[in-house]
């Protein structure tokens, strides 16, 4: 297969680190160009990069001999790419006007950032939950004057540990539901080097992502109306965010009232038998099963089970029921591969799939 070239926007940090990492050797996509700030413009990947690669797999040789572009140099990018990743670290304003700079080239953007979550023909995806709403790219080419350029962003990282878990119930109708989660210092784009505060300590506040995790389900749930994607009313989310000495991965408690109560047995089976467009088109990065469901008293955790399914599974766990709810369960999602460059990837092949992302 002749792949399709890509640009990495944003690729010395850490989430762009991710992406250079997924995408080695990736059967559809090949990394052609990396764009970062000024001052990396015009050095090799790996000088730009120097001693700050934070994954544990080694830097892909295939990427340290490209010289960095600067990141405004839009034409100089796009010239060389079919789409673009973005991981840009701007101001939201910034972002939403250089993503959409991208994409009037002709040249689509699928965003790990979180400016354009709300701008409504935009489309926020989890592929295996809502792929119905890339049908707003028409409007927002419309938008945008483009032929084949838009904007698709992914959710955020923590929302990827419960979301699928109670769209997968979304037959009993979820109403009330209680989520709190905690959250690794990769979330922050850090190590443990970069950050000695966090050894053998707990935050328990992470900025914005409170309001994040109860929102951005709604608008997963929400349904395409004249263009734009409405939020769904329900269920109604209330969440707390704290930050542990994780590494990767990010875990959910969870609770949650229904309008029809199912039996346990009827949540894990839904759970166990889930799966979404990706999986019936056999995506490369879909995971297959999308969710697994433990049976164990002390699982998931983090060390043992973050990596389930390449990073891309989300795994599910002590599942039992409440004296104030009906039920509540343990998520775990790993959060720098589903949650940030592996979700933005498996949309990119929904993408491609469907006829949205080909050769220029």
């Amino acid at each position: 297969m002749d792949k399709l070239k890509v640009g990495i926007l944003g690729g010395t940090g850490m989430v762009g680190q991710r992406f250079v990492a997924m995408l080695d050797n990736h059967p559809w996509f090949e990394v052609v160009a990396v764009a970062a700030s000024p001052r990396s413009a015009g050095k090799r990947y790996e000088d730009a990069v120097g001693g700050r690669w934070k994954l544990e797999t080694p830097m892909p040789e295939a990427v340290k001999d490209l010289i960095v572009e600067d990141v405004n140099s839009i034409d100089k990018v796009c010239s060389k790419v079919d789409f673009v990743f973005s991981a840009v670290d701007m101001s939201k304003e910034e972002i939403q006007a250089i993503e959409e700079a991208y994409a009037k080239t002709e040249t689509p953007v699928v965003s790990n950032n979180s400016a354009h979550r709300w701008t409504p023909d935009i489309p926020m995806v989890i592929p295996e939950l809502n792929p119905e709403h890339l049908e707003v790219i028409a409007a927002q080419k419309l938008r945008l004057g483009t032929k084949r350029g838009f904007v698709v962003v992914k959710p955020n990282c923590s929302i990827q540990s419960y979301a699928p878990a109670l769209y997968a119930l979304k037959e009993f109708g979820p109403k009330t539901v209680v989520a709190t989660t905690y959250q690794a210092i990769s979330g922050a784009g850090k190590n443990f080097n970069d950050w000695p505060e966090m050894l053998d300590n707990v935050i328990p506040y992470i900025g914005g992502e409170e309001e994040k995790s109860e929102q951005e389900p709604l608008r997963i749930w929400g349904k395409v109306v004249n263009g734009e994607i409405v939020k769904a009313e329900e269920p109604v989310i209330t969440s707390q965010c704290i930050r542990v000495p994780v590494t990767d991965g990010h875990t959910a408690a969870v609770f949650v009232k229904f309008d029809k109560k199912p039996s346990k047995e009827e949540i894990i089976t839904a759970w166990k038998n889930f799966k979404g467009l990706p999986q019936e088109l056999n995506l490369p990065s879909a995971p297959n099963p999308f969710i697994k469901y433990f049976e164990e008293d002390n699982r998931p955790q983090v060390k043992l089970d973050r990596d389930y399914e390449n990073g891309m599974g989300v795994t599910l766990g002590r599942l039992r029921e409440d004296n104030v709810f009906d039920y509540k369960f343990v998520g775990l999602s790993h959060n720098t591969i589903r949650g940030a460059a592996g979700g933005a990837v498996l949309i990119a092949e929904l993408l491609k799939a469907q006829g949205y992302i080909s050769k220029k």
